[in-house]
């Protein structure tokens, strides 16, 4: 125990002064104090500990770090320098249940106390994360994490499900994110809570009530970071399935980087953060306008380059001889049109005049042979009523009506019967 007595009159230096020795007219000074801690502090050894590595920043090739216990009741800070982390396993991270070789360390010149780590390794997954593992493993042999099997994200939906805890950061970045970046956009939210026994069949239940709303078009799950311990109920066998099984987009957003349930696995889209999601589901409107704006300025300089060669072309057009003075093309082909009709014309005359000389002959041979002519020439022809053409007179005997046809019309004549010098030639 420090002696608080002191000398009468005599008031050493500070730096003079041992803690153990100090009193009220003779402190001793900071350096000497933390000194003296530094010296208490260096006689101790390394010591092995078992803990979840709660931090893990990298700065300047250095990790600065913090491990918390099994229990969540103690922490301590602990640096790895890069020489030693060049040693170490390269997936150590965030959420690890690890083991480590630390030694305490306690820095004079700013007071702060740390644990310098020599050796670090995990301890191994656990019952419980081994049998995540195992079920990842069968889940994945499914076909559940195969990416032809993710449904695409609408482009603009009219109404996003959320589920999500009762007034949550989540709900709150998914809500201000998405409002940001798409203000009319909708949302129709039921809370769940997103740990402990009730987690699973109330996420589970909250799932099927917007996977059965027709105007839901996406549906996205909300948590904040947490522990492993703490987001156990994402990588529930029947949430996941749930998740697999449903027919509309599901967006996966529970915890930070870091957290991986087998949620993120199976769902369609998995989101870093509540933040990303928003950002994932709706687009910004910003840009959309930006788009418009660019592609309407696209299609107005495409338009006015297309008038403007048509124009072009139709100005070329325009100039060339036969379309500036049309006449000139009819002119010479007017002489020439003259000549073919003329031509045209003439033979036309002399096949119509041969036409009619060989008509004429035609007839005047036709006439020659007629019946007619021969009538003409006194002729007559001789027929019974029933048509038939006397050519012997023993076809009209005495008493038999006969028809003659003369050259101007017909009579009706009864025969009395054939000459007797005539009977056996012709009539």
């Amino acid at each position: 125990m420090a002696s608080f007595a002191s000398a009468p009159g005599h008031v050493p230096p500070p730096d003079a002064v041992a803690p153990r020795e100090s009193r009220s007219d003779a402190p001793t000074s900071v350096s000497r104090l933390n000194e003296t801690i530094r010296g208490f502090v260096s006689t101790w050894g390394s010591v092995w500990v078992e803990g979840e590595i709660t931090a893990w920043n990298l700065r300047g090739g250095h990790v600065f770090g913090r491990l918390k216990d099994a229990n969540g009741d103690a922490m301590l800070s602990f640096r790895l320098w890069s020489s030693t982390l060049q040693r170490l396993p390269d997936d150590l991270k965030v959420g690890d249940l690890v083991v480590a070789c630390v030694k305490s360390d306690f820095f004079v010149k700013t007071g702060d106390f740390t644990f310098t780590v020599s050796a670090m390794r995990h301890t191994g997954l656990g019952d419980q994360l081994e049998r995540l593992e195992k079920l990842r493993g069968q889940l994945r042999a499914e076909g559940l994490f195969d990416p032809a099997r993710k449904k695409r994200l609408p482009f603009l939906p009219q109404l996003v499900g959320l589920i999500t805890g009762e007034r949550s950061d989540a709900e709150k970045d998914v809500h201000r994110n998405a409002e940001l970046r798409w203000p009319g956009v909708r949302f129709r939210t039921i809370h769940a809570a997103v740990q402990g026994e009730r987690c699973v069949p109330e996420t589970i239940a909250a799932l099927t009530a917007l996977d059965a709303d027709p105007e839901v078009d996406v549906i996205i799950i909300a948590r904040g970071g947490g522990d492993p311990q703490t987001l156990l109920g994402f990588s529930d066998e029947r949430l996941v399935r749930a998740v697999a099984a449903a027919s509309t987009p599901v967006v996966s957003a529970i915890g930070h980087e870091n957290d991986h349930p087998l949620l993120d696995d199976v769902a369609d889209v998995r989101a870093s953060t509540p933040t990303d999601a928003a950002k994932r589901v709706v687009p910004d409107v910003a840009e959309q306008r930006a788009l418009v704006n660019q592609l309407r300025s696209r299609a107005r300089t495409r338009l006015t380059q297309r008038v403007g060669h048509d124009i072009a072309q139709l100005e070329q057009l325009r100039s060339r001889p036969v379309l500036r003075a049309p006449e000139s093309l009819l002119t010479p082909r007017a002489h020439e049109l003259w000549t073919l009709v003329s031509r045209g014309r003439d033979l036309v005359n002399r096949r119509m005049d041969a036409a009619e000389r060989t008509t004429a002959q035609l007839r005047a041979s036709l006439r020659a042979l007629s019946p007619g002519a021969t009538l003409e020439r006194g002729y007559a022809i001789a027929h019974l009523e029933a048509g038939v053409i006397v050519r012997d007179a023993r076809q009209v005997p005495a008493g038999t009506a006969v028809t003659v046809t003369v050259a101007e019309g017909s009579f009706t004549a009864r025969s009395e019967g054939p000459l007797a010098e005539d009977v056996g030639g012709s009539a």
